[in-house]
């Protein structure tokens, strides 16, 4: 069986997959990641040294405020009226490296992965930055 492409249409052109007849369903999506620095970087962050100020508190407002535009980044995203979305962190002293978690919900037609991996990855350029 050959897979379903739903962004594209019988020509081969992108277009946003159709909705409309879908039940609204509880929907969740977790996406984590992590970013690598130096031990003074992460050791500035943990210490809330850091010239940017509170480089974790920035980069969860930013990670949120990403997933929550996510339709304006991504073609042919639905936006969506999201229920829930919370960015967490945590340091992975061992590794010099932070793990970044957003988890998105709502009750919809579609599905919040988009969200989910646009917010983290947001987050974790945040602290990058």
């Amino acid at each position: 069986m050959e897979p379903v492409f739903n962004h594209f249409d019988q020509a081969g052109n992108a277009v946003m997959v159709d909705v409309t007849g879908k039940e609204p369903t509880c929907r969740t999506a977790v996406a984590e990641g992590k970013i690598f620095v130096t031990r003074p970087i992460l050791d500035a962050i943990t210490g809330r040294t850091a010239a940017k100020g509170d480089v974790l508190g920035v980069a969860r407002v930013a990670g949120i405020m990403a997933a929550k535009r996510t339709w304006e980044i991504i073609p042919l995203c639905h936006p969506l009226l999201l229920s829930h979305l919370a960015v967490e962190f945590g340091i992975l002293d061992e590794e010099c490296a932070v793990r970044a978690e957003c988890t998105v919900k709502l009750s919809g037609k579609t599905g919040v992965e988009m969200e989910a991996l646009t917010g983290v990855s947001v987050a974790l350029l945040t602290i990058y930055d």
